[in-house]
């Protein structure tokens, strides 16, 4: 077993060797790259992604970025086309094929039948000398030097290159397409990115109380209102404006100020010009404005500023949007 700083040394190594395998990769953007989007963005049909073995994973990776970003896309495992699969493919589909070598068996005998049909057919590549670059309408060039692995076996470097060049498509495809957060929340519904995308401050301020008082509201009648809306606050509202906010901090300051609070009114210990967000805004907006300012409530107002009710970090936490 190696020692836990030789473990280290390694990953190391591993990292050095496919940075520098992607870095190559920039010498290799051109005109065949503009080929290759302008194409994909053209297509009528689907992009058709396929490959077989340590390809065919990064295909399917490909497959669900663009996929998620605007460009219907399908997986096609090369094994599977050549047993009956290939009836995915459509007229008008484009296919993207990745292999190292480009002269896997699976590959020979797929490439003539995809040309036979007359799709356009674009080869991501380790070798721009084998049977699938020779066949293919557009070449991007993945070559490696090594292989991460010490046996220059394992494709460890020519994958991360494949990768790295299905993601310089997509994003190219994004910039051309205009692709914007909106589009992206209506592929991504789910989970904690989907809600940063589309939950608004009013579908979460809308399920809590909402703690008020007047301006001239006793000392003792905000406590009361503050402990049953139970969110740690009370908003001062005038004219249905929000003017002040008083908080348990407010509290507690008052009564280290004060031994005498009987006589005193909302309007004494509030915090005046109190931040608040608009309900119509994305939650998480709201989160990092509560960062910002280092608080765990925040006055929510409609789009003319009126009281709409509190929006509290518990919320946003509870919702997973963090």
């Amino acid at each position: 077993m190696k020692t836990r700083e030789e473990l280290q040394q390694i990953a190391i190594q591993v990292i050095r060797n496919e940075r520098e395998a992607v870095a190559q990769l920039e010498k290799r953007v051109g005109d065949a790259f503009s080929e290759a989007v302008e194409l994909l963005y053209s297509t009528s049909g689907r992009v058709v992604v396929t490959g077989i073995g340590k390809s065919a994973n990064i295909a399917t990776k490909i497959v669900s970025t663009l996929n998620s970003t605007g460009t219907p896309s399908l997986f096609l495992h090369a094994a599977d086309a050549i047993h009956g699969d290939l009836g995915m493919v459509r007229k008008d589909d484009t296919v993207i094929c990745l292999s190292k070598s480009g002269n896997t068996p699976e590959i020979k005998v797929l490439v003539p039948l995809l040309k036979q049909f007359g799709n356009k057919l674009i080869a991501i590549v380790g070798n721009t000398d084998s049977f699938l670059a020779s066949e293919a309408d557009i070449v991007l060039d993945t070559t490696v030097e090594h292989e991460a692995c010490p046996n220059n076996l394992a494709p460890t470097s020519s994958t991360t290159a494949q990768l790295v060049m299905g993601d310089a498509l997509a994003v190219a495809l994004i910039e051309c397409r205009n692709f914007t957060a909106s589009d992206f929340a209506r592929f991504h519904p789910g989970g904690a990115l989907g809600k940063q995308l589309y939950m608004r401050v009013s579908d979460l301020s809308v399920q809590n109380e909402k703690p008020q008082v007047s301006p001239d509201t006793p000392v003792r009648e905000v406590i009361l209102e503050m402990t049953s809306k139970r969110l740690g606050c009370a908003v001062v509202v005038e004219d249905n404006m929000p003017t002040g906010i008083i908080t348990d901090g407010d509290l507690r300051r008052m009564l280290n100020r004060d031994q005498h609070v009987s006589h005193l009114k909302a309007r004494d210990i509030m915090t005046v010009n109190p931040k608040y967000v608009v309900e119509n805004e994305y939650a998480v907006n709201a989160l990092h404005i509560m960062q910002q300012r280092s608080i765990t409530q925040l006055i929510v107002v409609d789009p003319e500023g009126r009281y709409s009710g509190v929006v509290h970090l518990h919320d946003i936490l509870r919702e997973g949007i963090i």
